[in-house]
């Protein structure tokens, strides 16, 4: 099937997961109004919003199926896209399970915050089809406003609010950057669509033009915000340590999934010829980023603090498959992004499972012996912690993840042997406060005075179980990630058209 995007009704058409998605809040969210809040109808609302993501998820495999392709335009129909929805969605899914449990122990009521997380995830799959820089800017608000509520939903938290505040002034800055490099590129190019900028930078002499640099300068700023890369990860530990925890979740893998979906899409249809300009910028965001992150994660004391910057050091990693600049690049990004989603998540539930109402026992020393009483969720942690690491087999596919990030490097064009060098050491670095945890679950004592954890909640447990399980399942046979990951960039797309390197030779078995 082709979609020709000139005529409206196709162009509808292309989007029909997306629309289905947004269509479907909208009407939850009338629902949401005509009745009064009430615990039963939060979770309600809830129930049907998972619902509702499942059925945009059959919608997506539908197009996969099909391979539907299309003509230039303003969106993408390729397998990337797909496989990102796919991410996303299963994102939020998690997230809302964990947000219906939360919500109740926490006394929030607002059943529109289960459809302000699926008009994020609307944003962020707008963004991973979008091949138009107005349609990533669209992307980008619609998932960024409906992010700034979620962080300061908790209205009896001054924290929240202050979260939800510094988000939302960052956030509105950041924007700035980014709409002012759509501008100098539209200004120099005459358009605002990737293919024709990267066909405009293909002429001799215009990928070195001084408006087109600074340009892309400001989007990298604009994209280096919303993916937390240092320097501009500031917002980072202050908002996940204040937002909701389920909340912190989702903007930890979703939201940076989205943002980073786009990152790899602009710079490799937009600026392939232009590389020897920013890729030096880009190689030393990585590369601090990696060592910032890591590094002041060890200091932290707060579990929530400590997988804040855990989450700025990944972004880190993922940045080098970008500097890859190849497809193999974007593939070793879908793999990475399933592990680190499942990692992060079921991290943040084990979280939620273990604190109680106030957000209170969030401190690494409050998981002193938790081996003890509940041994499955301290094995559960030491999965995840383990996975985001990387450590191999314990790990799960978080030792693939980081070995596919590894290959992209090593195999690009131009061999980033020293980035590479970076990211083994660095997560040489992690293990001092990944293991910590550990150390602490498994070999301190529990303190007398210290109650046992309260009853792990339905849905909490399944996420939990669910995602220890599959990054275990991938750890012991990663082919059906590696080909989701390879799909990914395969079925058409300009990212197609750019080889993938050599067969891989062990992780292709």
């Amino acid at each position: 099937m082709r979609f020709d995007l000139t005529v409206p009704w196709q162009l509808s058409a292309a989007l029909g997961p997306d629309l289905l998605l947004a269509g479907g809040a909208m009407l939850l969210l009338l629902w949401c109004v005509w009745r009064p809040e009430s615990a039963g109808h939060q979770r309600s609302v809830g129930a049907w919003s998972i619902a509702l993501c499942v059925l945009t998820i059959a919608a997506v495999f539908w197009y996969g199926h099909q391979q539907v392709t299309s003509g230039p335009g303003i969106i993408a129909v390729d397998s990337f896209r797909w496989a990102a929805d796919l991410i996303f969605l299963g994102a939020t899914i998690i997230a809302l399970m964990l947000a219906m449990d939360y919500n109740e122990r926490e006394r929030i009521t607002v059943a529109e915050s289960h459809v302000l997380v699926l008009l994020a995830t609307s944003g962020a799959m707008l963004l991973a089809a979008s091949r138009d820089l107005m349609m990533i800017f669209l992307g980008v608000e619609l998932m960024s406003i409906s992010v700034y509520v979620l962080a300061g939903l908790n209205r009896r938290s001054a924290v929240a609010a202050e979260a939800a505040l510094k988000y939302f002034l960052l956030g509105a800055f950041s924007t700035g950057f980014l709409l002012y490099g759509i501008a100098l590129l539209y200004g120099v190019t005459g358009t605002t669509n990737l293919a024709a900028i990267g066909q405009w930078a293909s002429v001799a002499g215009r990928a070195s033009s001084p408006m087109l640099l600074v340009g892309i300068a400001l989007l990298l700023v604009g994209f280096a915000f919303k993916v937390a890369a240092v320097p501009f990860h500031m917002w980072t530990p202050d908002v996940y340590d204040g937002a909701p925890t389920p909340y912190s979740a989702y903007m930890a893998a979703a939201v940076k999934a989205g943002a980073f979906a786009a990152f790899f899409r602009v710079w490799l249809e937009a600026f392939p010829l232009a590389a020897p300009s920013w890729h030096g910028a880009l190689w030393w965001i990585a590369a601090i980023t990696m060592v910032v992150g890591n590094l002041v994660a060890l200091a932290q004391s707060s579990i929530k603090r400590l997988l804040a910057y855990s989450s700025i050091a990944h972004a880190g990693y993922i940045l080098v498959a970008l500097v890859s600049g190849t497809a193999l690049g974007a593939a070793s990004f879908l793999f990475y992004l399933t592990a680190y989603t499942l990692a992060t998540m079921g991290a943040f539930a084990v979280v939620i499972a273990l604190g109680q109402a106030g957000e209170i026992r969030l401190a690494v020393t409050d998981y002193s012996g938790l081996w003890r009483v509940r041994p499955w969720l301290a094995l559960a942690m030491a999965v995840f912690m383990l996975a985001l690491l990387g450590f191999p087999l314990a790990g799960g596919m978080g030792f693939f993840a980081k070995w596919y990030v590894l290959q992209a490097a090593l195999r690009a064009p131009q061999p980033q042997t020293r980035l590479a060098v970076v990211l083994v050491l660095t997560s040489f670095v992690s293990a001092g406060y990944y293991l910590r945890v550990l150390k602490v679950m498994f070999m301190n004592p529990r303190a007398a005075d210290m109650p046992d954890p309260m009853r792990v909640p339905a849905l909490t447990q399944i996420v939990i179980g669910f995602a220890a399980g599959l990054l275990l399942v991938f750890g012991i046979l990663p082919s059906p990630a590696l080909e989701f990951s390879r799909w990914g960039v395969s079925v058409s797309g300009p990212m197609a058209e750019t080889p993938i390197g050599p067969p891989l030779t062990r992780l292709d078995r």
